[in-house]
């Protein structure tokens, strides 16, 4: 599988239908700090966003974010989770990491895979820290490269057919990005996170 496959679970009847300006965006923790910082976010931000306190894999979504390493590997944290609930999808992100990038994906960029499951279908990668299990510093602006990468895939992403990204993910499960092996801080993570969210969806085009 690459980045750009698994077109075939585009949603028939798409055709003619307004989709919307943003995702839905639900916004994960399983931790009461990281859950009270999401909920800032969500008092302070417009748009779709709401909390869930509880795994990112009980949400009713279309994709999962996986906050990765750049070359894919999936072996701690939330990605062990994932690779553990969706067999495959490391050697899915892998593969898509050598074919569309050399080997490395950079933060600041994502890509989409099939997760190989009736849901969610997809999950976005999308690197918080080059190496497996690095520490972060506490001035990274990691989470918000990540998040902003993620939205914008969202937002101009095609499958390898042409059909747009935001024909087939509605609502997007977000973890809290480099808050688990990268020791950020919950408050650090959500801010960036909901600055990467104003700048993609809430400015006027061309600012």
């Amino acid at each position: 599988m690459t980045a750009e496959s698994g077109t075939h679970f585009a949603r028939h009847g798409t055709e003619g239908r307004v989709f919307p300006h943003s995702p839905v965006l639900v916004l994960c923790a399983v931790d009461e700090p990281l859950a009270r910082a999401w909920q800032s976010v969500v008092d302070n931000v417009q748009g779709s966003l709401r909390v869930h306190h509880g795994s990112v894999l009980d949400v009713a979504a279309d994709a999962v974010v996986s906050p990765a390493n750049s070359y894919g590997w999936m072996r701690g944290g939330i990605d062990a989770v994932y690779a553990r609930a969706f067999p495959g999808v490391e050697q899915n992100v892998r593969s898509a990491v050598l074919a569309y990038h050399g080997g490395e994906l950079p933060i600041g960029q994502a890509l989409v895979v099939p997760t190989g499951e009736p849901s969610p279908v997809w999950l976005i990668s999308a690197p918080t820290m080059r190496e497996p299990g690095e520490r972060l510093p506490a001035d990274t602006v990691h989470p918000y490269l990540a998040a902003r990468a993620v939205f914008r895939l969202w937002r101009d992403g095609r499958l390898e057919h042409g059909v747009e990204l935001r024909r087939v993910i509605g609502t997007i499960a977000m973890p809290g990005l480099g808050t688990g092996v990268g020791s950020v801080a919950p408050e650090t993570c959500a801010r960036q996170v909901a600055v990467a969210w104003t700048e993609v969806f809430d400015r006027p085009p061309g600012r």
